[in-house]
């Protein structure tokens, strides 16, 4: 059997033996090169294929998690520097595949582009938001980059997503990277929830606000690729370029609302 039908049938089993994944549009995508503890070369030979379903549901007999991650999610993760530009390149192919085709046959409708949801469910985006408020009643709100692929140039609170973490973790985290601010577990409440999708087709998202009570630390800007500038505004006066969820939640803070949904058709 010719070498590279071996590493196949080797790379199909080995899916099958680790988690009962069964692929059969694998295919060859290049060859990657690595060093072993005697210091000799391997080469890799690395294969793509699709799957479209819930990780959560494979029978798992090596390592302990799998999950979905989006590309521009990489940077996130713990994940070796050859891993993460092999995935880039592979996802760069695709883009301009998906591309060609495009001119070809036109635009796609957003159906078309989505692949079907597993088992009927759609997984929601987890998002943390930080309600910091001052004691004269002011609010941190944050102006996102010109070139920020979310709202740029529009004011949003310190926010990210949910990793392989709880949400407070992640407030915290998210909290000190992009702001320098330092808050204590014992000092973070449950303030609001906010049902919402960006736009109809969107994945949806569910946002979870939580205040400080007390902080240590200045608004810093940690991350200006993200956020230009941070700024305490008046809640009854608050910037026209506002993200309008954002908008949504302080108003039901505000009014003692703890649920808001926006975005829904």
């Amino acid at each position: 059997m010719p070498f590279s039908l071996r590493m196949r049938a080797r790379s199909l089993r080995e899916l099958d033996e680790e988690a009962g994944l069964h692929i059969a549009d694998l295919t060859p995508f290049g060859i990657e090169e690595a060093t072993d503890g005697a210091g000799a070369t391997v080469p890799i030979a690395i294969y793509a294929g699709s799957w479209n379903d819930d990780p959560r549901d494979l029978r798992l007999t090596e390592g302990v998690m799998l999950s979905w991650f989006a590309p521009d999610d990489l940077h996130r993760l713990r994940i070796a520097p050859s891993t993460s530009d092999l995935v880039r390149r592979h996802a760069a192919s695709r883009s301009a595949g998906a591309s060609s085709t495009a001119l070809q046959c036109g635009p796609a409708s957003d159906e078309g582009r989505r692949p079907a949801s597993p088992h009927g469910t759609v997984l929601n985006v987890i998002g943390v938001h930080l309600y910091l408020e001052r004691p004269d009643g002011t609010v941190l709100l944050g102006l996102r980059h010109p070139d920020s692929a979310f709202t740029p140039s529009t004011w949003h609170v310190l926010a990210g997503h949910c990793e392989q973490e709880s949400a407070i973790t992640c407030l915290i985290r998210e909290a000190g990277e992009e702001a320098g601010l330092h808050i204590e577990r014992q000092d973070i409440e449950l303030v609001h929830v906010v049902h919402h999708v960006d736009q109809v087709g969107d994945r949806p998202r569910m946002g979870l606000f939580f205040r400080a009570r007390a902080w240590s630390g200045e608004p810093e800007l940690r991350e200006p690729d993200k956020c230009t500038q941070w700024k305490f505004w008046d809640p009854t006066a608050l910037p026209e370029t506002l993200v309008p969820y954002t908008r949504v939640v302080i108003e039901g803070i505000r009014a003692g609302r703890l649920y808001s949904e926006t975005g829904w058709a």
